[in-house]
């Protein structure tokens, strides 16, 4: 593909193109010249009939957030189809990202322990947010988390990889790749700063056993433990301009043969939105058509925003607007097949609370305490792991370590325990220091809740030679 071969809905592909998780990214041009990004979508997923509509439905969810005022994603301008393809456009580029830092970073200084806190505080927050709002993100891993060209950090793909696979959407899975994320970088960009890469150890613990929001609070209350510079975002904006200025024009996470070129002036004639207009706005699926001189905000932005429904534009290679056929029938029945889902969903989650019986109150069934068996040589913190089993209601158990050589300083932690799992690791870190051996035991005691009368404990012995 050869630079400025093709114009997709007012955005310019400029050639530089690398396979992602969900197909393959290109960098563009926006219409008002800012950088953006482009992803045409591999078509395996969509033999589902169904994944059009949930990746249709996680777009429009994403842009609310945004609407709302969330600044921690990747905006996305539009979703629309071209040459039977389906594409996302961006308002922001979607590169670097982490892993491009990580495998491939430009001249100059790399990024540090502060950018990796950075990092990690920013995409916390940004999680956080989506959370309460009742998403997730899905794919949280470093090929997601992109620096902007500001030096902010940016989520990319929220949503996307679960419409396409129909998985359900489930933060724990992001706290996990959230804790993932912070090991990894403790690992690479705190190399030279061992406090720093053992604050980010201790936060990601914290994000596994007492949530993410603690985490972040974790990881802010630790920042003396970090290099000067924390939050400042100075060497996040200068590598983003280094990435910029020397990419390559063709990169691949993967070898992977280079997408076929897409003709010019055909996709400008046939790319049509897939967004539908907000309640309020009139009749949805109104089809718009993009081609050269489109404004900056595009024309399905301007649908959303001024609630002009129900029109159906082409703007042609001289910017003149025309009525475009639609296909009526083929939308009522997309229309009246969704109509009838939604009508089966909401009668079976009315059967299914009519029927149910009681809720029943969360109880522990079962404690067991793992210990390493091997003698632990000096220095070395030992991880004993603790296993509680539920009866899979929800709620909070509350527990207790106790260590043999600290009786009167017991640790007692919470954990919050979601409906249907039934096994939770609560892990704890023994540090022991100095000559000479020891054989300690840890014990872990459930605080709440109890039957009355009742103790549900267990305990595990290390063995410590130094």
């Amino acid at each position: 593909m050869s630079d400025g071969q093709m114009e997709l809905a007012g955005h310019r592909l400029t050639g530089r193109t690398w396979i992602g998780e969900l197909g393959t990214w290109y960098s563009a041009v926006a219409p008002g010249g800012r950088p953006a990004s482009a992803l045409r979508f591999d078509a395996r997923p969509f033999t589902d009939p169904a994944a059009r509509d949930r990746l249709v439905a996680a777009v429009v969810a994403d842009r609310r957030l945004l609407q709302d005022g969330l600044t921690g994603l990747v905006p996305v301008t539009d979703l629309i189809t071209a040459r039977d393809e389906i594409w996302l456009l961006t308002g922001e580029p979607v590169s670097p990202t982490v892993t491009d830092l990580l495998t491939r970073p430009p001249g100059g200084p790399r990024p540090g322990a502060s950018e990796a806190a950075t990092v990690l505080a920013e995409t916390a927050q940004t999680l956080l947010a989506v959370h309460t709002a009742g998403l997730a993100h899905g794919a949280v891993h470093p090929g997601t988390v992109v620096i902007a060209p500001g030096g902010s950090v940016l989520l990319a793909e929220r949503g996307l990889a679960d419409a396409l696979h129909g998985r359900p959407s489930v933060p724990d899975r992001d706290v996990a790749a959230w804790a993932s994320l912070a090991r990894g970088l403790a690992a690479n960009w705190a190399v030279d700063a061992p406090r720093a890469a053992g604050l980010f150890e201790r936060v990601a613990v914290t994000a596994t056993t007492h949530g993410l929001a603690a985490a972040r609070d974790a990881l802010l209350t630790g920042r003396d433990l970090l290099p000067s510079g924390f939050p400042a975002r100075d060497r996040l904006t200068e590598t983003a301009h280094r990435w910029s200025v020397h990419d390559e024009p063709t990169r691949a996470a993967h070898p992977a043969p280079a997408p076929a070129p897409l003709q010019a002036g055909r996709d400008e004639e046939e790319a049509v939105t897939l967004l539908q207009v907000p309640e309020g706005g009139g009749r949805t699926g109104a089809a718009v058509r993009f081609g050269p001189g489109v404004p900056a905000e595009t024309a399905a932005a301007q649908i959303w925003r001024e609630g002009k429904s129900g029109q159906a534009t082409v703007l042609g290679s001289g910017g003149e607007r025309a009525p475009r056929p639609s296909r009526p029938s083929a939308r009522r029945y997309r229309t009246a097949l969704s109509a009838a889902v939604l009508a089966l969903m909401v009668a079976g989650a009315v059967v299914v609370w009519l029927l149910r019986g009681p809720s029943v109150p969360l109880a522990v069934t079962g404690v067991e305490v793992r210990a390493p068996k091997q003698t632990q040589r000096c220095g070395e913190t030992i991880t004993v792991r603790g296993v509680l089993t539920t009866n899979g209601s929800p709620g909070e158990v509350r527990y207790r370590w106790r260590q043999s050589d600290k009786k009167d300083e017991p640790i007692e932690q919470a954990q919050r325990v979601a409906a249907g799992k039934t096994e939770y690791v609560v892990p704890m870190h023994w540090r022991v220091k100095g000559k000479g051996s020891f054989r300690g035991t840890a014990t872990l005691e459930v605080v709440s809740p109890v039957p009355d009368g009742s103790k549900i404990s267990d305990k595990a012995s290390i063995t410590y030679r130094c």
